[in-house]
């Protein structure tokens, strides 16, 4: 919540000032230009505590700034240290506790980065085109539909994950992703489908792939697949 603003001295004096001579709460605001909600606070205080300045708030003030804030919550893909350096460099020193306090108090927390295949602004405008172009198809025809492809996985290597700053709906933007590419030693290729009523036949390619073997692969798995999940025929 933003902070509110704060009345002078003055003012409130001038308030308190109303009130004795007998105005109320609305006759005083609407003179004033304030809102009665408001002018009923500074009486109540000045009744009880005979003061009209604010109480000393509780707690260390915030050691970061709000623009300090924007700078760390621009940048999701990075630890908590990288963060107290980028601070540090900046002119602000402050542990990883606060960092964490405040990534939390605008509503971020520590997730694993979801891996998406990495593509190129083409093929994600022609994604979006094919989404679009059969948003609005029965769901007769999606049932009639199989997808098939082939995928190279690895077996041996890293399988690190890495750690971003987010809001619980934010998994799939961009910026809190890690896009990934098939490659790597020690993998085996497979070959899939699936469709609306289910996964078919998965199949390990060895040796080199050429249009031969695709077509055997297909003869061999495809129209299996697709008896299997009773999806009619065409």
């Amino acid at each position: 919540m933003a902070k509110t603003r704060e009345l002078c001295k003055d003012i409130r004096g001038k308030i308190v000032d109303l009130h004795k001579n007998g105005m109320g709460y609305r006759t005083i605001g609407k003179q004033l230009g304030e809102k009665a909600t408001t002018i009923g606070a500074i009486i109540r205080k000045w009744k009880k505590f005979k003061m009209m300045v604010n109480h000393p708030r509780s707690g260390a003030p915030c050691k970061i700034s709000p623009p300090g804030a924007s700078m760390i919550m621009r940048k999701p893909r990075t630890t908590r240290q990288d963060l107290v350096n980028d601070l540090k460099r900046a002119g602000t020193t402050v542990s990883e506790k606060t960092i964490s306090n405040t990534l939390h108090r605008h509503g971020l927390k520590s997730c694993s980065a979801r891996k998406v295949p990495l593509l190129k602004p083409a093929h994600v405008q022609a994604r979006q085109k094919f989404a679009n172009d059969h948003l609005d198809d029965p769901e007769e025809e999606c049932e009639k539909v199989v997808w098939f492809d082939e995928t190279k996985k690895e077996i041996f290597g890293l399988n690190s994950t890495r750690r971003v700053w987010r809001k619980k709906k934010d998994e799939y933007n961009p910026k809190n992703t890690i896009p990934s590419v098939k490659h790597g030693g020690g993998n085996i290729i497979l070959w899939g489908c699936f469709s609306a009523k289910g996964t078919g036949r998965l199949h390990r390619i060895e040796g080199r792939m050429d249009g031969a073997m695709y077509r055997e692969i297909l003869a061999n798995n495809l129209l299996p697949s697709v008896r299997a999940l009773k999806m009619g025929h065409g």
